[in-house]
């Protein structure tokens, strides 16, 4: 059973950083593209970033300059580091993984302050 395991986030101050993980198990994950959604009080959940198996990466215009996708193959692991944050980034952060189905991960919260 293919399982992703979020950790990291939280409430932090508009400026300040966070750093969201993503772990995978039960399957070899490294040659599949992964990413983060997130989903904010009342808006559509939107891609924010993704990442193939070759590093070649994605970002929504909105976070561009301020969040870093990158990936750990050996620990299938995916990272998303998140700086200058903004009261609009508060959301509930999925990671997801691409095997021709889509497989999310439980959602991660993070809450901007003002």
């Amino acid at each position: 059973q293919v399982q992703l395991v979020e950790s990291g986030g939280g409430l932090v101050q508009a400026g300040g950083s966070l750093r969201l993980s993503c772990a995978a198990s039960g399957s070899i994950h490294s040659i599949f593209p992964m990413g983060w959604y997130r989903q904010g009080p009342g808006k559509q959940r939107e891609l924010v970033a993704a990442i193939t198996s070759g590093g070649n990466t994605y970002y929504t215009d909105s976070v561009k300059g301020r969040f870093t996708i990158s990936r750990d193959n050996a620990k299938n692991t995916v990272y998303l580091q998140m700086n200058s944050l903004k009261t609009e980034d508060t959301a509930t952060y999925y990671c997801y993984v691409n095997r021709g189905a889509i497989i999310w991960g439980q959602g991660a919260e993070v809450t901007v302050s003002s």
